[in-house]
């Protein structure tokens, strides 16, 4: 298999050099695990994908599939919740197991942000995480090496964080930092940036500009450009506007080909089609910090969002550490354990940091 570049930046000079990334980053994905039962499976990959090339009543599907798999309105019985809090039990009830399985290895954490470290709000400018979560993940961060990993742009959630010793993988992975002061397990220098997609920003850039013009006409529409990727947000759309809007992101990803379309939680997700997401990144970060080959690691990953499961995925084709999925309602997943919502994913990064401290 041909081997990759990854292009990588100097701070300071401002200079780009390609880095080849070990093959194994881009390797095949891991095997789907069974469905969850008393569930009736709906392929939103095959419903994306004949947005980009078909319209009229495949848009219709889409839509359709977006209704039925609604936070609001997807029905949910008793059986169904039991049946899944039994398969993905609640990481806080189980957590003497999960640090009994991490006990003589290093912990490394990932997080994704949004509906993980803050709530999902209808302005996704003002997802703000509280001062108790950033209190929280700053004394993580002095017991684990700790990322953040978004769909945001790696500025942005930056800002939105203001936690300088963690890393940040911005873009879905696609743009990379390590900490900027203040980590023990700093092992690369903070002005090499990892940034996969470089040679697509100037495309990004136009999509953009397209995308903003073609949905003006749709109220509630926002189309957010994080660098390396765009998001086309409908949270704020009437449901009736959703074929429309579906349309119009159709109308202009069907000239760029070498862009794909993908789904989150009330998101479109635009994205380069290299072989690069969070997953990769969770690799890329592990081998940054040099544990990438080693039998004593844990990484724990926890994120809200279809696209988190590439990383949930990586950890069990890897067969070390485990993900946590944050959601109320039932969801196919590859996680290994769940927590309800932001408030309890703080609970549980507050009790692993009393553990840790209690070792020391």
């Amino acid at each position: 298999m041909t081997k990759q570049k990854v292009v990588v930046t100097d701070v300071k000079s401002g200079m780009n050099m390609a880095v080849v990334v070990p093959p194994a980053l881009f390797t095949a994905e891991a095997k789907k695990p069974p469905l969850m039962p008393g569930y009736i499976k709906i392929s939103k990959k095959k419903l994306l994908q004949n947005i980009e090339t078909n319209g009229g009543a495949r848009i219709n599907a889409w839509v359709e599939s977006m209704r039925a798999s609604s936070p609001t309105s997807r029905r949910k019985s008793t059986q169904d919740q039991s049946t899944w809090t039994t398969k993905l039990p609640s990481a806080l009830n189980v957590f003497d197991e999960i640090t009994d399985a991490s006990r003589g290895k290093q912990i490394v954490m990932f997080l994704d942000y949004d509906g993980t470290l803050s709530p999902i709000v209808d302005d996704p400018d003002r997802a703000y995480m509280s001062d108790a979560m950033r209190a929280t993940v700053r004394k993580l961060a002095e017991c684990f090496p700790t990322a953040i990993v978004s769909g945001r742009c790696r500025d942005k959630v930056y800002n939105f964080v203001k936690l300088a010793e963690l890393y940040y993988a911005g873009s879905h992975g696609m743009d990379i930092r390590g900490p900027s002061k203040g980590s023990k397990y700093k092992k690369c220098p903070p002005s090499v940036l990892c940034q996969p997609a470089s040679e697509y920003l100037p495309m990004i850039d136009e999509v953009y500009g397209l995308l903003m013009e073609k949905t003006k006409s749709t109220p509630g529409a926002k189309v957010e450009n994080n660098k390396f990727c765009l998001s086309v947000h409908f949270r704020c759309v009437d449901e009736k506007k959703w074929s429309e809007l579906a349309a119009q992101v159709r109308s202009v990803l069907k000239d760029y080909p070498k862009l794909r379309l993908s789904q989150g939680r009330k998101v479109l997700e635009i994205r380069p089609t290299i072989k690069w997401d969070k997953g990769k990144a969770l690799e890329f970060l592990l081998e940054s910090l040099g544990y990438a080959n080693c039998t004593d690691v844990f990484p724990i990953y926890i994120g809200d969002d279809r696209t988190d499961e590439d990383a949930f995925k990586v950890l069990r084709e890897r067969g070390q550490g485990f993900g946590v999925l944050v959601s109320k309602i039932p969801k196919e997943t590859s996680a290994s354990y769940s927590l309800q919502e932001p408030s309890e994913v703080m609970d549980f990064l507050q009790r692993l940091v009393d553990w840790k401290r209690l070792s020391w």
